[in-house]
């Protein structure tokens, strides 16, 4: 987005115009009218456009340059100012010109991130899903028990009808209703559509009609993920009274798998963090802290089994984080492999929707029936998935990053988990990464989430949302509009030099294991557009409570002694569209570690 559009904020094109005609003069031309005669065979120059916008002056220029970190000679910034009006104003008419162009929701950008590398073959090279064959055992005698049961089990019992999927939603509503208030992870609960569409799916498997792993079972979706009359509000104030009219694709596809929609889930506003208008959703594993985000709801309510699986959504850490935090499995998808038609749109190029879940084969089995493309997402792709978790790990290469395992964030967890790993059968390889400011790719993410909300940052609705902190989206897309243009399409220019870093990595290795927070991978992989697989691994002990938000020296964070034994959390990274490999060896760790099944003590 070009940054000096702010100049024109208070100045629509037009308004020259009309201020001469109200004086009696002879009114301006539009700024994109041919002049009135040219030379026949003369092409139009830069420069020759009406003037139009506010006066600017070379102190303009000089304290834009400390913006921009641009220093103009004295010739130049008078150059500048004698044009700018003629040459770059003009541009900015499709947004504040007589000839406004709306441009909704949509409408993505013609330039378009496509993670593979020109020439290289990514994922798998065929389709093949199989499920694990381990037994579900007896069904709990108690409603909590079956509450905290993952989907692999639970589809096993609804199957076999030894649970009912009615039975199945009212433990859940049952829970939602006494548990909700410590954590509010819920925005809308749709408490009738899931008891109807239990029903129906008892009805449907009793009359042999059984439809897979999903069906029957609870789910919530984060509250960015569109619900045919139901309210989608992106938790943010203005838009909670948004109803939409169609359900996004993965919500139908849901629906299809027979899966039972019970509940909107909390997100902090327009995807950031986890602090929404309702309040801030909370960990159930230490409730005196925020859950994480921006896929709060999901983590926080799929921890405390207030449903039986959820979907969440990331664009820079949004379902590690709060996986992390929460203790539960998140699968954020290659970019592209879910399409995210139906979705709040963030950033076109990052946005990516996926399970969160309680256990690994949960998270494949959610993948499996949400993956494919869709004409409404013109970034979807068709991409094979290959899961086989009884598959040999022999010859499997393992990449981590040696002083990445030595420094803050990993921990003892982090290490454990790759030595399990080797214990496994994996062979761990040395990797590394140029010392490059990987945190300059969020140039691109602001400047897009800027664009995406564009509307209501002029309008000033953004002033609505209950965090106004300068870490908050609006005094962040406030400041976006002074972003370069030039360094727009630099960053993207970089982005694709770190693409080649990552595709050389995966060129010596299998899979890579890395701490779960650890800014560089978290950023690069995200921009890459890499699947991920984070799962509990482990207990940490926490002195302090942890938050997504700047420290801020009025509120400090509560404190603790005895220190609070917590999750922890790793992250395995795996190739383009090979989600199938990171699954199985996240299955075998998980089932290797034997820390999945703890639950929040007071859930």
């Amino acid at each position: 987005m070009n940054t000096r559009r702010q100049f024109l904020i208070r100045a629509p094109l037009g308004l020259a115009s009309l201020a001469a005609a109200c004086r009696g003069g002879s009114p301006t031309p539009s700024a994109t009218q041919a002049p009135t005669t040219t030379t026949p065979g003369a092409p139009t120059a830069f420069g020759t456009a009406p003037e139009v916008g506010p006066a600017v002056t070379a102190g303009t220029f000089a304290e834009a340059g400390k913006l921009f970190q641009v220093d103009l000679s004295d010739a130049d910034r008078a150059m500048a100012v004698a044009s700018w009006r003629r040459t770059m104003a003009p541009l900015l008419e499709r947004r504040t010109g007589p000839r406004r162009v709306e441009l909704g929701p949509e409408r993505s950008p013609a330039m378009r991130w496509s993670p593979a590398l020109p020439g290289l073959t990514v994922g798998p090279a065929r389709d093949r899903f199989v499920r694990s064959t381990t037994l579900p055992g007896p069904l709990p005698t108690t409603d909590d028990d079956i509450a905290f049961a993952p989907v692999w089990r639970l589809s096993q019992w609804i199957r076999q009808q030894q649970l009912t999927s009615e039975r199945l939603t009212n433990i859940y509503l049952a829970r939602i209703e006494r548990l909700d208030p410590q954590i509010l992870s819920v925005i809308t609960l749709t408490r009738d559509v899931a008891l109807a569409q239990a029903m129906q799916a008892d009805a449907e498997i009793a009359g042999g009609r059984y439809r897979g792993p999903l069906h029957g079972i609870p789910y919530g979706v984060k509250d960015l993920l569109d619900t045919a009359g139901i309210a989608t509000t992106y938790g943010a104030e203005p838009y909670r009274d948004r109803v939409p009219m169609e359900d996004s694709v993965v919500v139908r596809r849901l629906r299809d798998a027979g899966a039972v929609l019970l509940a909107k889930l909390s997100l902090g506003a327009l995807a950031l963090n986890d602090i929404w208008f309702g309040g801030q959703t909370m960990n159930p594993w230490l409730p005196e802290e925020g859950a994480s985000g921006s896929s709060a709801g999901p983590g926080a309510a799929t921890a405390a089994a207030l449903v039986g699986f959820s979907i969440g959504s990331e664009t820079g850490g949004s379902i590690i984080a709060p996986s992390m935090r929460c203790g539960v499995t998140g699968l954020r998808p290659t970019f592209g492999r879910v399409p995210r038609t139906g979705a709040m749109t963030l950033c076109w190029s990052l946005d990516k929707l996926g399970p969160m879940t309680r256990s690994v084969e949960d998270a494949m089995l959610v993948l499996q029936a949400i993956s494919g493309p869709d004409a409404g997402d013109l970034d979807s792709v068709a991409a094979r998935l290959e899961y086989d978790p009884a598959a040999p790990f022999t010859g499997l290469r393992l990449g981590y990053f040696p002083a990445w395992m030595e420094e803050s964030p990993a921990t003892e967890v982090d290490r454990a988990a790759l030595e399990s790993l080797a214990s496994l059968g994996l062979q761990p390889v040395e990797v590394d990464l140029p010392n490059w400011p990987y945190g300059n790719l969020l140039l691109n993410l602001f400047a897009e989430a800027a664009a995406a909300f564009e509307d209501l940052g002029l309008s000033g609705g953004m002033n609505e949302l209950r965090a106004q902190v300068p870490d908050a989206w609006p005094n962040l897309f406030r400041m976006s509009r002074f972003l370069s243009a030039v360094d727009f399409v630099q960053c993207d220019r970089f982005r694709r030099m770190v693409a080649g870093e990552m595709a050389r990595i995966f060129e010596d290795v299998d899979l890579l294991i890395v701490p779960s927070l650890r800014d560089e991978m978290l950023t690069s992989s995200n921009f890459t557009g890499h699947p991920s697989l984070t799962l509990r691994a482990g207990f940490v002990e926490v002195s302090e409570a942890r938050s997504d938000w700047a420290p801020d020296p009025a509120n400090p964070l509560p404190t603790f002694s005895p220190p609070r034994r917590v999750p922890h959390g790793i992250t395995l990274i795996g190739r383009l569209f090979d989600e199938g490999t990171i699954g199985r060896v996240g299955l075998r760790l998980e089932q290797a570690l034997g820390v999945v099944d703890e639950r929040p003590p007071a859930f």
